[in-house]
């Protein structure tokens, strides 16, 4: 497979803050690349390094073969970068802010109109042409700046959590969007906090914890390092909540893996179903918990990210929550 990225001890500095820890990987031609991780892991800082925005403090990188130090004036030409906060003007409508990023990529002149106009119609906004960028809606914007990242078709995708505040059917919209690219051979290096997106759209996915890669693999393969072990999920009546179930129930589980999933609701991984209830049902009695469900949950990625990264999922939701 052709590689389009590849990094090799890549490693960023902000003083004396290690932001990005010597990583190394590679992204094929035509594969969807995803980068997971919690906020301060070094996404975004990574995605700056290799479109040109951040000088490495060490290591090497090329985009398309450029290296990103020495050639990314080339390089720019060939890319297209959504970053997570848009970069469109308020004050030009959908189409003047599309002729601009035309204008901006070199894109002859005779032809940035019709460029234009053809991603309008793809992303359904036509009808909005005329509409400055402010007035349209979270969903609009992210897909125009989408739009704006591929009037001069790149080669190369680079979309930092493009999905973060945007609504269930607008979220959808957007990822069946990069699928399609994908299927017209566009290769995407993509960031998230949206586990199940990167499940969805991803070929293979890094995890990214505190600077520094901790695997590299399949969604398929992290998901059956999970299935190792069985995972239960145990929910209790709603009954203003109960922050203390996890640590409670972890102290009553030596050795098992207690997460809280909500306020009502945990899972367990590891031990037998069958020694787990036999525990769980007195404690549960004696505090007054009224067991609502307990279910035996085929691993997902989040799951595997939980058991590879050791972070919740409540702290990725918290994360997302902050970021609306």
């Amino acid at each position: 497979m052709e590689k389009v990225i590849e990094a090799r001890g890549l490693t960023k500095y902000y003083d004396e803050l290690l932001a990005v820890n010597a990583i190394s990987f590679e992204v094929g031609q035509g594969e969807v690349f995803g980068f997971l991780g919690p906020n301060g892991a070094g996404k975004t800082t990574t995605i700056r390094m290799l479109t040109g925005l951040s000088r490495p403090s060490g290591g090497t990188a090329t985009v398309l073969g450029f290296d990103v130090n020495a050639e990314m004036v080339e390089a720019k030409k060939h890319i297209g970068v959504v970053p997570e906060m848009s970069n469109l003007y308020d004050e030009l409508s959908a189409l003047d802010n599309l002729v601009f990023v035309g204008q901006l990529y070199g894109v002859p002149r005779d032809r940035r109109r019709t460029r234009a106009e053809e991603l309008l119609r793809a992303f359904g906004l036509y009808e909005r042409r005329n509409s400055p960028f402010a007035t349209l809606s979270r969903g609009m914007k992210r897909a125009l700046t989408v739009a704006a990242a591929l009037v001069h078709r790149p080669q190369v995708l680079f979309l930092d959590e493009p999905t973060v505040g945007l609504d269930v059917v607008a979220a959808r919209s957007l990822r069946g969007l990069i699928a399609s690219l994908q299927h017209e051979g566009m290769s995407i290096f993509l960031t998230t906090h949206y586990l199940e997106e990167a499940d969805h759209l991803c070929d293979r996915i890094a995890i990214l914890v505190k600077g520094s890669i901790v695997t590299i693999d399949t969604p398929g393969n992290l998901k059956a390092v999970a299935e190792k072990e069985p995972v239960m999920q145990v929910s209790f009546r709603p009954e203003g909540g109960r922050p203390e179930l996890a640590n409670g129930l972890s102290q009553q589980l030596p050795g098992l893996r207690v997460v809280a999933m909500d306020r009502e609701s945990v899972r367990i991984y590891g031990g037998s179903p069958a020694s787990v209830l036999e525990t769980v049902l007195p404690w549960a009695k004696e505090r007054g918990l009224v067991l609502e469900a307990v279910n035996s949950v085929k691993p997902s990625l989040e799951d595997a990210f939980i058991k590879i990264a050791g972070l919740s999922p409540s702290v990725m939701a918290a994360e997302k929550g902050r970021r609306k």
